[in-house]
């Protein structure tokens, strides 16, 4: 099982909060942040950064099924 990870680069403020939260997951590029892997085996820690992102720009899924952010 894997879950899958995305950024809207539109949304991005390059926070630095989502890299700050996953080091190992998340990754600044100049002006917006990346998954380091769009893949991840599931990470408590992934779906907190989507949480706690201030532009709300970090999406998880499994499958077909959004699981972050949590309301």
């Amino acid at each position: 099982m894997t879950w899958q990870v995305a950024i809207d680069s539109h949304h991005c403020m390059a926070s630095g909060v989502c890299a700050g939260t996953a080091p190992d997951l998340f990754a600044l590029d100049g002006t917006h942040a990346r998954p380091v892997n769009t893949d991840i085996a599931p990470d408590e820690r992934a779906l907190d950064a989507a949480d706690v992102c201030p532009a709300m720009a970090i999406t998880i899924h499994d499958g077909t099924e959004a699981i972050g952010p949590r309301p």
